[in-house]
């Protein structure tokens, strides 16, 4: 899982009018192994129609992890069409609500990705970040390490 957070503070020269900027991005690769039935109905408070489905990915691992989420809105559930079997990354937003003294959480998805690699289990996943360059011994800040003294030698420093 992948989580990000942005922060940044403008602040002109006085300081009660600081601006806070937040973005929080959340997504988890793996594949579908469910897809539920779709709810609808029609809204309360707008009188609206509604509808949202349920699916359910696996992450691979060697302690392979399920995540259920959700899509509201008929018009993302065509768009995104999700397929059972297909691999995806699904980016999110989790929320919590209140029922009758309970409380649920809600992880509701806003965009899919196709294409991305997933580790099969038991394979390391690979690291988004390019690997880092070994340091020479000229620009190193440590002493290039030394060979360990013979065993006949007075030398008992373990350094």
């Amino acid at each position: 899982m992948r989580f990000l957070k942005l922060f940044f503070v403008i602040s002109p020269s006085e300081t009660k009018n600081q601006l806070k900027f937040w973005i929080n991005i959340m997504d988890l690769t793996g594949k579908v192994i469910a897809i539920m039935q779709p709810r609808s109905g029609v809204s309360q408070r707008t009188g609206n129609q509604w509808m949202t489905q349920e699916y359910v990915i696996e992450v691979p691992g060697q302690y392979p992890k399920k995540m259920l989420f959700n899509i509201f809105g008929e018009d993302r559930i065509k768009q995104f069409n999700i397929q059972m079997g297909e691999d995806i990354t699904v980016q999110f937003d989790i929320d919590a609500r209140e029922y009758n003294g309970r409380w649920f959480n809600d992880i509701r998805a806003y965009n899919i990705l196709r294409g991305a690699a997933v580790p099969a289990a038991g394979e390391p996943a690979v690291s988004p970040f390019p690997p880092q360059q070994s340091m020479t011994d000229a620009t190193s800040p440590f002493p290039p390490a030394q060979e360990p003294a013979a065993e006949g030698s007075t030398d008992d420093l373990p350094f």
